[in-house]
């Protein structure tokens, strides 16, 4: 069974891909909640604050992969490969060990952090997500 399977795909085997640190905290952390409706009245003490049926809201992810070749030039291959499926935007990520969720994510491309070894075998790379909504992970 793949760790981390990306838009239905084996990470490790296409792309040469892991979950990076702190992966599975990050995509389990709670989802925040819209802001409930609240009314300021000048004529009652306080503020009515309405809480039922609250709603979850979209949440921001930032993601650490690994990336290993089996040399210089095949880590270049599945480096690249690999950024072009982000480039598609929208991605799917599972963790068929952890749960059944699947996470519908939009690569964001911003406050990207990239690391290579000194052998050019193996990079990590941290890049944020959003998850537009979190109640659909189907």
């Amino acid at each position: 069974m793949a760790d981390l399977l990306i838009n239905g795909r084996d990470a490790y085997a296409v792309w040469g891909v892991r979950m990076g640190d702190n992966f599975l905290d990050v995509v389990g952390s709670s989802v925040p909640i819209k802001e409930l409706i609240e009314n300021k009245s000048r004529v009652e003490h306080g503020k009515r604050v309405i809480i039922n049926n609250p709603k979850l809201d979209e949440r921001e992810l930032t993601l650490t992969f690994t990336i290993e070749g089996s040399s210089q030039s095949d880590y270049q291959v599945k480096k690249t490969s690999f950024f072009e499926e982000l480039y598609k935007g929208v991605i799917t990520v599972q963790i068929p060990a952890n749960s059944s969720d699947i996470y519908h994510l939009i690569y964001l491309g911003k406050s990207v952090t990239y690391a290579q070894s000194l052998d050019r075998t193996f990079g990590r790379i941290s890049a944020k997500f959003c998850e537009p909504n979190p109640a659909v992970r189907d």
